[in-house]
Protein backbone atom coordinates (compact mmCIF):
# COMPACT_ATOMS: atom_id res chain seq x y z
CA UNK A 1 0.00 0.00 0.00
CA UNK A 2 1.01 3.17 -0.93
CA UNK A 3 2.40 5.53 2.45
CA UNK A 4 1.66 9.15 2.49
CA UNK A 5 1.07 11.98 4.67
CA UNK A 6 -2.00 13.05 4.45
CA UNK A 7 -2.27 17.29 5.14
CA UNK A 8 -5.52 17.51 3.82
CA UNK A 9 -7.83 20.10 6.04
CA UNK A 10 -10.69 18.21 5.56
CA UNK A 11 -11.93 15.50 4.89
CA UNK A 12 -8.72 14.84 6.81
CA UNK A 13 -6.91 12.09 8.30
CA UNK A 14 -7.91 9.32 10.51
CA UNK A 15 -6.54 7.45 13.17
CA UNK A 16 -4.93 4.37 11.98
CA UNK A 17 -6.46 2.19 14.94
CA UNK A 18 -10.05 3.25 14.49
CA UNK A 19 -9.60 2.45 10.61
CA UNK A 20 -8.61 -0.90 11.46
CA UNK A 21 -11.02 -1.45 13.91
CA UNK A 22 -14.11 -0.55 11.49
CA UNK A 23 -12.14 -2.44 8.93
CA UNK A 24 -12.31 -5.90 11.31
CA UNK A 25 -16.02 -5.45 12.24
CA UNK A 26 -17.21 -3.65 8.55
CA UNK A 27 -18.87 -7.02 7.81
CA UNK A 28 -20.00 -8.33 11.12
CA UNK A 29 -20.54 -5.79 13.49
CA UNK A 30 -20.62 -7.63 17.31
CA UNK A 31 -21.38 -10.91 16.00
CA UNK A 32 -24.78 -9.66 14.49
CA UNK A 33 -24.23 -10.66 10.98
CA UNK A 34 -24.62 -6.94 10.02
CA UNK A 35 -22.74 -4.17 8.59
CA UNK A 36 -23.09 -1.11 11.01
CA UNK A 37 -24.57 0.27 7.68
CA UNK A 38 -26.85 -1.93 7.68
CA UNK A 39 -28.73 -1.71 11.26
CA UNK A 40 -31.81 -0.42 11.38
CA UNK A 41 -31.44 2.96 13.53
CA UNK A 42 -33.87 1.97 15.93
CA UNK A 43 -32.03 -1.09 16.55
CA UNK A 44 -30.58 -1.67 20.05
CA UNK A 45 -27.34 -2.25 18.35
CA UNK A 46 -27.17 1.23 17.15
CA UNK A 47 -28.54 2.57 20.32
CA UNK A 48 -25.75 1.26 22.31
CA UNK A 49 -23.43 2.94 19.42
CA UNK A 50 -24.82 6.48 19.45
CA UNK A 51 -25.45 6.60 23.29
CA UNK A 52 -22.10 5.25 23.81
CA UNK A 53 -20.84 8.33 21.52
CA UNK A 54 -22.76 10.62 23.07
CA UNK A 55 -21.02 9.53 27.14
CA UNK A 56 -17.67 9.47 25.43
CA UNK A 57 -17.85 12.87 24.01
CA UNK A 58 -19.50 14.19 27.43
CA UNK A 59 -16.63 12.84 29.60
CA UNK A 60 -13.84 14.21 26.89
CA UNK A 61 -15.37 18.18 26.88
CA UNK A 62 -16.65 17.91 30.32
CA UNK A 63 -20.19 19.03 28.99
CA UNK A 64 -22.43 20.06 31.54
CA UNK A 65 -25.99 18.05 32.47
CA UNK A 66 -27.84 21.12 30.97
CA UNK A 67 -26.58 21.02 27.46
CA UNK A 68 -27.77 18.65 24.88
CA UNK A 69 -25.89 16.95 22.32
CA UNK A 70 -27.42 16.22 19.29
CA UNK A 71 -25.67 14.26 15.77
CA UNK A 72 -27.19 16.34 12.59
CA UNK A 73 -26.31 16.10 8.99
CA UNK A 74 -25.69 18.97 6.46
CA UNK A 75 -22.05 19.88 7.66
CA UNK A 76 -20.92 22.98 9.73
CA UNK A 77 -22.59 25.04 6.53
CA UNK A 78 -26.47 24.34 7.72
CA UNK A 79 -25.46 25.66 11.22
CA UNK A 80 -24.80 28.76 9.66
CA UNK A 81 -28.76 29.22 9.21
CA UNK A 82 -29.64 26.97 12.01
CA UNK A 83 -28.19 28.88 14.56
CA UNK A 84 -29.71 32.28 13.73
CA UNK A 85 -32.96 30.56 12.89
CA UNK A 86 -33.20 28.28 16.66
CA UNK A 87 -31.89 31.27 18.63
CA UNK A 88 -32.16 34.80 17.22
CA UNK A 89 -36.12 35.01 15.91
CA UNK A 90 -36.63 38.48 16.40
CA UNK A 91 -33.33 39.78 17.87
CA UNK A 92 -29.95 40.92 16.68
CA UNK A 93 -27.10 38.48 15.99
CA UNK A 94 -24.05 39.53 16.18
CA UNK A 95 -20.29 37.72 14.63
CA UNK A 96 -16.58 38.37 14.96
CA UNK A 97 -15.61 38.04 11.16
CA UNK A 98 -12.07 36.05 11.01
CA UNK A 99 -11.88 34.26 7.79
CA UNK A 100 -13.86 32.39 5.13
CA UNK A 101 -15.66 30.76 7.18
CA UNK A 102 -17.22 33.52 9.31
CA UNK A 103 -18.02 35.39 6.44
CA UNK A 104 -20.50 32.45 4.97
CA UNK A 105 -22.15 32.19 8.64
CA UNK A 106 -22.84 36.02 8.60
CA UNK A 107 -24.24 35.89 4.78
CA UNK A 108 -26.44 33.23 5.86
CA UNK A 109 -27.59 34.75 8.94
CA UNK A 110 -28.51 37.74 6.87
CA UNK A 111 -30.80 35.88 4.63
CA UNK A 112 -33.89 35.25 7.72
CA UNK A 113 -36.35 37.23 7.91
CA UNK A 114 -36.84 38.85 11.14
CA UNK A 115 -33.29 38.67 12.35
CA UNK A 116 -30.87 41.42 12.74
CA UNK A 117 -27.11 40.77 11.98
CA UNK A 118 -24.49 42.88 13.56
CA UNK A 119 -20.70 42.37 13.22
CA UNK A 120 -18.89 43.50 15.86
CA UNK A 121 -15.39 43.00 14.51
CA UNK A 122 -13.08 41.98 11.62
CA UNK A 123 -10.02 41.30 10.46
CA UNK A 124 -10.41 41.55 6.78
CA UNK A 125 -8.41 44.69 6.61
CA UNK A 126 -5.36 42.74 7.01
CA UNK A 127 -6.91 39.48 4.85
CA UNK A 128 -7.60 37.59 8.30
CA UNK A 129 -4.19 37.14 9.61
CA UNK A 130 -5.33 38.13 13.39
CA UNK A 131 -8.00 37.97 15.53
CA UNK A 132 -9.40 40.81 16.24
CA UNK A 133 -10.34 41.83 19.76
CA UNK A 134 -13.70 43.01 21.89
CA UNK A 135 -14.37 44.29 24.59
CA UNK A 136 -18.05 43.46 26.56
CA UNK A 137 -19.31 46.95 26.53
CA UNK A 138 -19.05 46.44 22.58
CA UNK A 139 -21.46 43.76 23.02
CA UNK A 140 -25.32 45.00 22.88
CA UNK A 141 -26.39 42.88 25.78
CA UNK A 142 -29.93 42.16 24.46
CA UNK A 143 -28.69 40.10 21.51
CA UNK A 144 -29.25 36.47 20.75
CA UNK A 145 -25.64 35.48 20.63
CA UNK A 146 -22.08 36.44 19.48
CA UNK A 147 -20.91 33.79 16.93
CA UNK A 148 -17.39 33.13 16.50
CA UNK A 149 -14.95 31.24 14.56
CA UNK A 150 -12.67 29.54 16.91
CA UNK A 151 -10.34 28.08 14.35
CA UNK A 152 -9.91 29.03 11.39
CA UNK A 153 -8.82 26.87 8.57
CA UNK A 154 -8.06 28.63 5.65
CA UNK A 155 -6.35 31.49 7.27
CA UNK A 156 -4.74 29.71 9.64
CA UNK A 157 -5.76 31.93 12.85
CA UNK A 158 -7.45 30.47 16.04
CA UNK A 159 -9.07 32.09 19.63
CA UNK A 160 -7.03 31.20 22.44
CA UNK A 161 -8.58 33.80 24.29
CA UNK A 162 -12.32 33.96 24.21
CA UNK A 163 -14.11 37.07 23.94
CA UNK A 164 -16.12 38.87 26.89
CA UNK A 165 -19.69 38.93 25.41
CA UNK A 166 -21.70 39.64 29.23
CA UNK A 167 -24.76 37.86 29.34
CA UNK A 168 -24.77 36.90 25.80
CA UNK A 169 -24.45 33.50 24.80
CA UNK A 170 -21.03 32.67 22.88
CA UNK A 171 -21.63 30.60 19.69
CA UNK A 172 -18.78 29.00 18.18
CA UNK A 173 -18.11 27.22 15.02
CA UNK A 174 -15.58 25.04 16.08
CA UNK A 175 -15.22 22.36 13.34
CA UNK A 176 -11.61 22.54 12.87
CA UNK A 177 -10.39 22.87 16.97
CA UNK A 178 -12.25 20.79 18.89
CA UNK A 179 -11.16 18.09 21.04
CA UNK A 180 -7.33 19.45 20.07
CA UNK A 181 -7.80 22.73 21.94
CA UNK A 182 -9.21 22.13 25.37
CA UNK A 183 -12.34 24.76 25.91
CA UNK A 184 -14.85 24.84 28.72
CA UNK A 185 -18.38 24.19 26.95
CA UNK A 186 -19.87 25.95 29.82
CA UNK A 187 -18.19 29.54 28.42
CA UNK A 188 -20.36 28.53 25.24
CA UNK A 189 -24.06 28.63 24.82
CA UNK A 190 -24.22 26.73 21.45
CA UNK A 191 -20.84 24.57 19.76
CA UNK A 192 -21.22 23.09 16.49
CA UNK A 193 -18.27 20.96 14.42
CA UNK A 194 -18.67 19.78 11.07
CA UNK A 195 -17.12 15.73 12.12
CA UNK A 196 -14.25 15.68 9.19
CA UNK A 197 -11.61 17.11 10.73
CA UNK A 198 -10.96 15.76 14.37
CA UNK A 199 -14.12 13.31 14.82
CA UNK A 200 -14.50 10.84 11.96
CA UNK A 201 -15.81 11.02 8.17
CA UNK A 202 -18.33 14.42 6.51
CA UNK A 203 -21.42 13.91 6.76
CA UNK A 204 -21.91 14.45 10.54
CA UNK A 205 -22.43 17.35 12.41
CA UNK A 206 -22.18 17.28 16.09
CA UNK A 207 -24.02 20.15 17.81
CA UNK A 208 -23.76 20.31 21.58
CA UNK A 209 -26.24 23.19 23.03
CA UNK A 210 -27.37 24.92 26.31
CA UNK A 211 -31.04 23.33 26.91
CA UNK A 212 -32.44 26.81 27.81
CA UNK A 213 -31.39 28.13 24.16
CA UNK A 214 -33.84 25.97 22.19
CA UNK A 215 -37.21 25.36 21.78
CA UNK A 216 -38.40 29.07 22.42
CA UNK A 217 -39.68 29.95 19.09
CA UNK A 218 -41.41 27.92 16.15
CA UNK A 219 -38.89 26.98 13.54
CA UNK A 220 -39.41 26.66 9.84
CA UNK A 221 -38.86 23.01 9.34
CA UNK A 222 -38.92 19.99 11.84
CA UNK A 223 -35.41 19.64 10.38
CA UNK A 224 -34.22 22.19 11.21
CA UNK A 225 -35.41 22.71 15.47
CA UNK A 226 -33.07 21.79 17.66
CA UNK A 227 -35.45 20.75 20.29
CA UNK A 228 -37.16 18.13 17.78
CA UNK A 229 -33.75 16.01 17.38
CA UNK A 230 -33.54 16.96 21.38
CA UNK A 231 -36.25 15.49 21.98
CA UNK A 232 -35.86 12.46 19.66
CA UNK A 233 -32.13 11.89 20.86
CA UNK A 234 -30.59 13.09 17.86
CA UNK A 235 -33.46 10.33 16.35
CA UNK A 236 -36.04 12.11 14.49
CA UNK A 237 -34.69 11.02 11.16
CA UNK A 238 -32.54 8.53 10.36
CA UNK A 239 -29.27 10.17 11.33
CA UNK A 240 -25.74 9.07 9.35
CA UNK A 241 -25.43 5.93 11.65
CA UNK A 242 -21.50 5.03 9.90
CA UNK A 243 -20.49 8.55 10.48
CA UNK A 244 -21.44 8.66 14.16
CA UNK A 245 -19.96 4.82 14.72
CA UNK A 246 -16.51 6.18 13.44
CA UNK A 247 -16.92 9.20 15.35
CA UNK A 248 -17.44 6.82 18.57
CA UNK A 249 -14.25 4.76 17.53
CA UNK A 250 -12.33 8.45 17.77
CA UNK A 251 -14.25 9.07 20.74
CA UNK A 252 -12.62 6.60 22.78
CA UNK A 253 -9.44 6.60 21.08
CA UNK A 254 -8.47 10.08 22.21
CA UNK A 255 -9.55 8.87 26.04
CA UNK A 256 -7.15 6.05 25.17
CA UNK A 257 -4.37 8.77 24.67
CA UNK A 258 -5.32 10.36 27.59
CA UNK A 259 -8.18 12.88 26.63
CA UNK A 260 -8.19 16.65 25.01
CA UNK A 261 -5.79 18.00 27.09
CA UNK A 262 -3.29 15.17 26.42
CA UNK A 263 -4.30 15.97 22.60
CA UNK A 264 -3.55 19.78 22.89
CA UNK A 265 -0.21 19.14 24.61
CA UNK A 266 0.76 16.95 21.84
CA UNK A 267 -1.07 19.17 18.98
CA UNK A 268 1.11 22.04 20.50
CA UNK A 269 4.00 19.94 19.79
CA UNK A 270 3.63 18.70 16.44
CA UNK A 271 2.80 22.80 14.94
CA UNK A 272 6.28 23.94 17.18
CA UNK A 273 8.33 21.53 15.25
CA UNK A 274 6.93 23.33 11.60
CA UNK A 275 6.46 27.27 13.00
CA UNK A 276 10.03 26.65 14.51
CA UNK A 277 11.68 25.68 11.45
CA UNK A 278 9.37 28.54 9.52
CA UNK A 279 10.89 30.69 12.07
CA UNK A 280 14.36 30.01 11.17
CA UNK A 281 14.19 29.52 7.36
CA UNK A 282 15.12 31.91 4.81
CA UNK A 283 12.87 30.90 2.16
CA UNK A 284 9.85 30.09 4.08
CA UNK A 285 7.67 32.58 6.23
CA UNK A 286 3.85 32.83 8.22
CA UNK A 287 1.59 35.39 6.98
CA UNK A 288 0.10 34.90 10.35
CA UNK A 289 0.08 37.16 13.12
CA UNK A 290 2.71 35.24 15.93
CA UNK A 291 -0.38 35.48 18.82
CA UNK A 292 -3.12 33.97 16.44
CA UNK A 293 -0.86 30.90 15.24
CA UNK A 294 -2.96 28.11 14.80
CA UNK A 295 -2.11 24.82 15.89
CA UNK A 296 -4.02 22.67 13.70
CA UNK A 297 -3.99 24.47 10.44
CA UNK A 298 -0.99 25.94 9.89
CA UNK A 299 -0.33 27.94 6.00
CA UNK A 300 3.40 29.01 5.22
CA UNK A 301 4.31 30.69 1.61
CA UNK A 302 8.19 31.37 -0.06
CA UNK A 303 6.19 34.94 -1.12
CA UNK A 304 6.96 33.79 -4.87
CA UNK A 305 4.13 32.09 -6.57
CA UNK A 306 6.11 30.50 -8.98
CA UNK A 307 8.39 28.74 -6.09
CA UNK A 308 4.94 27.89 -4.05
CA UNK A 309 3.95 25.88 -6.87
CA UNK A 310 6.90 24.00 -7.56
CA UNK A 311 7.25 23.20 -3.50
CA UNK A 312 3.72 21.99 -3.73
CA UNK A 313 4.64 19.90 -6.96
CA UNK A 314 7.80 18.53 -5.69
CA UNK A 315 6.06 17.93 -2.46
CA UNK A 316 3.10 15.63 -4.08
CA UNK A 317 5.87 13.61 -5.53
CA UNK A 318 7.34 12.58 -2.28
CA UNK A 319 4.30 11.69 -0.76
CA UNK A 320 3.13 15.09 0.53
CA UNK A 321 -0.60 15.08 0.20
CA UNK A 322 -2.76 17.79 -0.09
CA UNK A 323 -0.37 20.63 1.23
CA UNK A 324 -1.55 23.57 -1.42
CA UNK A 325 -2.98 26.29 -0.05
CA UNK A 326 -6.54 27.03 -0.03
CA UNK A 327 -7.54 28.68 -3.71
CA UNK A 328 -8.30 32.01 -2.35
CA UNK A 329 -4.82 32.38 0.03
CA UNK A 330 -2.56 30.15 -2.38
CA UNK A 331 0.81 29.07 -0.64
CA UNK A 332 1.25 26.14 1.54
CA UNK A 333 -1.03 24.74 4.19
CA UNK A 334 -0.43 21.70 6.56
CA UNK A 335 -3.14 20.93 8.61
CA UNK A 336 -2.31 18.70 11.69
CA UNK A 337 -4.98 17.57 12.82
CA UNK A 338 -4.95 14.94 16.05
CA UNK A 339 -5.18 11.86 13.78
CA UNK A 340 -1.58 13.67 11.90
CA UNK A 341 1.14 12.06 13.32
CA UNK A 342 4.59 13.64 14.41
CA UNK A 343 6.81 11.33 12.03
CA UNK A 344 4.86 13.23 9.03
CA UNK A 345 5.35 16.88 10.76
CA UNK A 346 9.02 15.70 10.87
CA UNK A 347 9.10 14.53 7.19
CA UNK A 348 7.93 17.96 5.87
CA UNK A 349 10.64 19.94 7.64
CA UNK A 350 12.94 17.59 6.10
CA UNK A 351 12.03 18.22 3.01
CA UNK A 352 11.48 22.26 3.34
CA UNK A 353 15.20 21.88 4.16
CA UNK A 354 16.24 20.22 1.36
CA UNK A 355 13.91 22.62 -1.12
CA UNK A 356 15.13 25.47 0.74
CA UNK A 357 18.78 24.26 0.51
CA UNK A 358 18.22 23.71 -3.63
CA UNK A 359 16.32 26.75 -4.37
CA UNK A 360 17.59 29.73 -1.55
CA UNK A 361 15.99 32.78 -1.16
CA UNK A 362 15.85 35.23 1.99
CA UNK A 363 12.84 36.54 3.87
Amino acid sequence: MKEVYNFSAGPAVLPKAVLEQAQSELVNYQNSGMSVMELSHRSSLFETIIQSAETSLRELMNIPDNYRVLFLQGGASLQFTMVPLNLAAGKKACYISTGSWSKKAISEAKKISGVEVEVLASSEDKKFTYIPKIDREDVPQDAAYVHITTNNTIEGTTYYELPDTGNVPLVADMSSNILSVNYNVADFGLIYAGAQKNIGPAGLTVVIVREDLIGKVDVLSSMLDYSVFAKNGSIYNTPPTFAIYIAKLVFDWVKELGGVSKMEKTNREKASILYDEIANSHLFSSPVEASARSINNIPFVTGDKELDAKFNQEALAQGFENLKGHRSVGGMRASLYNAFPKAGVEALVAFMKKFEAENGGSK
